[in-house]
């Protein structure tokens, strides 16, 4: 068992479309930041996060000072990392990790396939409390073509097998924009990991889009815990802020105990 049975985790995966609502009408980021706060979640897996924006900062009045991972992590999340993947001329945007405990390494992986769709596998390492491993937690934001999000599961594939024990509690959370679901059955296959809401409930979470969800894009991945609960989060306000809806999972001692 990789974690104490007294432990538990809440993970929340968001993509926050850059601070936007759909079709880019509403800079909402101030929203967008009280209400994850009150999801209490440990661990917040983000997608489509401003590290900069020159043009932006100049023109919309509420744009933070800060980076956006840090404008949203404040005082709840001591411990953050983001990954880079998009750069262009006005500044850049890529994934984020924000902790309540601390993060022992970070790694931003360039998965891209192309010059133009720029994707990267942002992998942490947490100090999560009564652990004998540390917890490996990916934020990831997978490709719009299904070629492509072949070629990025199988690198995640090689990095886990690679680079952490197989006894390691594991998270992959983020937008695998895998409208047609093939996903799961390649990472359960090839990593021996389940879906959150696949186990709770036998089927993937809706969540695009946000004002009618229609696609199930936004997944959490895990391995050597249990998922106690998995519930996606809707309602007025989160259907008018980013065009994706965030999920929430639960977790706690490895699921070797409980099976």
């Amino acid at each position: 068992m990789s974690l104490s049975s007294k432990s538990r985790l809440r993970i929340l995966t968001y993509n926050i479309h850059k601070g936007f609502t759909a079709f880019n009408r509403k800079f909402v980021l101030e929203q967008i930041k009280k209400s994850i706060e009150q999801t209490q979640a440990d661990l917040v897996c983000l997608q489509e996060v401003v590290g900069s924006h020159s043009k932006n900062a100049k023109e919309i009045k509420d744009w933070p000072k800060s980076s956006q991972f840090e404008f949203l992590a404040d005082k709840v999340w001591p411990h953050f990392s983001y990954g880079k993947n998009s750069v262009y001329t006005e500044g850049d945007h890529g994934n984020a990790v924000l902790s309540k405990y601390p993060i022992l390494f970070t790694e931003n992986q360039d998965v891209s396939s192309n010059k133009v769709e720029r994707r990267g596998l942002l992998h942490v390492t947490i100090d999560f409390p009564k652990s004998n491993h540390p917890l490996h937690a990916f934020s990831v934001h997978l490709g719009l073509f299904q070629r492509d999000r072949t070629k990025q599961i199988v690198k995640l594939a090689e990095r886990i097998s690679k680079m952490i024990p197989n006894e390691a509690p594991v998270i992959i959370a983020g937008d695998f924009n895998d409208w047609r679901q093939d996903a799961s059955s390649h990472i359960k296959k090839d990593l021996r990991m389940d879906e959150a809401f696949m186990h709770t409930s036998g089927k993937h979470a809706y969540t695009y889009p946000s004002n009618f969800p229609l696609l199930a894009l936004d997944r959490i991945y895990y391995r050597n815990l249990h998922c106690v609960r998995a519930d996606p989060l809707e309602g007025n306000t989160w259907n008018t802020l980013s065009d994706h809806l965030p999920l929430v999972a639960e977790f706690e001692a490895g699921a070797e105990s409980r099976k």
